[in-house]
């Protein structure tokens, strides 16, 4: 067994039998079966409770009189995000925050994870981003269908003119499929990239050097936050345009 992460130890100590159970009942034995959660799922697990423990104590603590400190800064990114999505897709773009904020938060925080001792970023590894990808790749295509139909949506891919639909379909499925490689492989390497470089270099000069690459993983892992909101945000503009 790999060394693991003391989060990942505990989930598996706690979860790990009741898991490895299951997947022997899907025809799929892990290949530690007492260890069955990998690093980056427990890391991926330990943000949604991030997530989720400050969402309930953000909820207790709601004031429209005197909003707390907290209250305040995620009031402006409801506003950053909310603008954004307006921006793009127009006055509409209020239906789609709560999942583009969803995903740009969750993304934010996986990405800055790996700066506290002890931990990792999940989002060094392809499963999560590839798995971000699925998410924000499915939800703009269900929008899609929903707004227009499957056979307007179907005409939506083939292009503008009838005549050209056999090239523009084809060129349009692979392009979407493209997002997906785009928004994972994005996102994957520059935050393994920018750990294996942090690592090296913080070894070979251990004064100074980790704080300037601490800084530069807080500034790549906001800016890929937000690239991972926009871009999602600009695929939904094009599958619920009325003109392609």
């Amino acid at each position: 067994m790999e060394h693991q992460i003391w989060f990942t130890v505990l989930l598996n100590k706690l979860f790990g039998g009741a898991i490895t159970a299951l997947l022997a009942k899907l025809g799929y034995v892990p290949a530690d079966p007492p260890n069955p959660i990998p690093d980056y799922v427990a890391m991926e697990i330990l943000v949604i409770l991030i997530i989720l423990v400050a969402a309930a104590l953000l909820r207790l603590k709601l004031s429209v009189e005197n909003p707390g400190k907290f209250q305040q800064a995620m009031e402006v990114v409801l506003e950053f995000i909310r603008s954004m999505n307006e921006e793009i897709i127009g006055h509409e773009g209020r239906a789609y925050v709560a999942m583009i904020g969803t995903l740009g938060i969750f993304v934010a925080l996986c990405n800055l994870l790996g700066l506290i001792p002890t931990l990792e970023t999940p989002t060094a590894s392809i499963q999560v981003t590839l798995g971000c990808a699925v998410a924000a790749f499915l939800y703009y295509n269900f929008h899609g269908l929903r707004h227009h139909g499957i056979i307007g949506y179907l005409k939506h891919l083939s292009g503008p003119m009838l005549a050209i639909a056999i090239l523009m379909f084809p060129i349009e499925i692979i392009s979407n499929f493209g997002r997906l490689l785009s928004l994972s492989v994005r996102l994957f390497a520059n935050m393994l990239v920018g750990e294996k470089l942090e690592l090296v270099f913080t070894q070979l000069v251990p004064i100074l050097v980790p704080a300037v690459f601490g800084a530069l993983h807080v500034f790549v892992s906001l800016l890929q936050a937000y690239i991972f909101m926009l871009l999602p945000a600009i695929y939904i503009s094009m599958a619920v345009s009325e003109e392609h």
